[in-house]
């Protein structure tokens, strides 16, 4: 698999296709899954690590799917590409910074991912645009039972499937939905959000999952609790409180609009041009100004913009993609340079298409 040719593509949950795909960037699902003859990640030595990966690797590239996988060594990658694939959702930090045999299988829409030796011997996850929790279900299940005839995996009739981390016994799911939030931000009623999820057991994350920071308003909604229910019953418990979230920051939106429209225009106005007109600007601003960006294309304030370009800016701004775009590693000021160049670029380019 060559990842030069990731910076041309982008994944399908970037596309902004999915429903409710004006709030929700994307769902995804994560199933956790070890093999019962082999101990413990944690547990394991390297040649055991060796032994898994020389198991499930063929496994993976030959599932009896539509969609066939790749398989990516992770273990022989450097750290920009390490860091590469994380920013595009396809690793979890931790997986990029273990050491020893390590790989995933991934499909060419970005869509589906097995991780293998990261926190568990398997962590299988299924990516989508917009608000399709159902459609992850599907795949996910799919591919859980195409694995489960080809190993045995570690399951207990009392507690489910057995896990590294107690947290994730019994289903092993991990049920997440990526919402932008700027209205509930600028308004400060984001607060309220966060204690009505803590109330129901229901964790909030950053763009990049657990210990990550809320960048560009993007927030990560997933269950905590993983035993005592059905997968079934965790996805619902999600699907019935999203629809709530993605109302009231359509409502503070549209209030926005109405109680002070100009005010509002000028901000995605003023963020629009710096992005444009920039020659120097760093992640953190970027993130922040793109954020209303967003905001406005969604609302009409901002008509030359796909949303799909911008959802990708998103992710072309960050690091380790646009040392990749350059072709090697550059110094923090060197990227904060090639970050206002790839805007500006991106955006002409759009006007020039429209």
């Amino acid at each position: 698999m060559n990842l030069d040719a990731f910076t041309r593509t982008s994944g399908e949950w970037l596309r902004g296709i999915g429903p409710d795909s004006d709030i929700v960037m994307s769902s995804r699902i994560r199933l956790a899954r070890n093999l019962t003859q082999f101990p413990f990640i944690n547990r394991c030595t390297e040649s055991t690590l060796g032994e898994i990966e020389q198991l499930v690797r063929p496994i993976i590239t030959s599932l009896p799917m539509d969609v066939k996988l790749s398989y990516l060594d992770v273990n022989q990658l450097c750290s920009l590409d390490r860091q590469f694939i994380v920013e595009r959702q396809l690793i979890s930090r931790e997986h990029a910074e273990r050491s020893g045999p390590r790989g995933v299988g991934l499909d060419s829409e970005e869509n589906i991912g097995i991780m293998v030796n990261e926190e568990d011997h398997l962590r299988l996850q299924v990516l989508r645009s917009g608000f399709s929790l159902n459609e992850c279900w599907e795949t996910i299940n799919q591919i859980d039972d195409l694995l489960e005839q080809e190993v045995t995996y570690a399951f207990s009739e009392e507690f489910g499937y057995l896990t590294a981390c107690p947290t994730n016994v019994g289903t092993g799911i991990r049920v997440s939905v990526m919402l932008h939030l700027p209205a509930l931000v600028i308004t400060k009623e984001i607060q309220k959000v966060f204690q009505a999820l803590q109330k129901i057991n229901l964790a909030v994350r950053g763009l990049y999952g657990e210990g990550s920071q809320a960048m560009g308003d993007f927030y990560q909604i997933s269950n905590q609790v993983t035993l005592g229910q059905t997968e079934r019953q965790l996805i619902d418990s999600i699907k019935e409180v999203v629809p709530n979230i993605i109302s009231y920051e359509r409502r503070v939106r549209n209030s926005l609009i109405k109680e002070n429209r100009q005010g509002l225009h000028d901000q995605v106005s003023r963020a629009y041009g710096i992005l444009s007109t920039a020659q120097t600007i760093s992640s953190e601003e970027t993130m922040h100004l793109l954020s209303s960006v967003r905001m406005g294309v969604n609302l009409g304030l901002i008509e030359e913009l796909p949303i799909s370009t911008v959802n990708e800016m998103f992710i072309f701004t960050q690091p380790a993609h646009l040392q990749k775009l350059q072709g090697g590693e550059l110094e923090s000021s060197e990227r904060n340079a090639a970050r206002a160049n790839y805007l500006r670029h991106r955006i002409n380019d759009s006007n020039g298409s429209n």
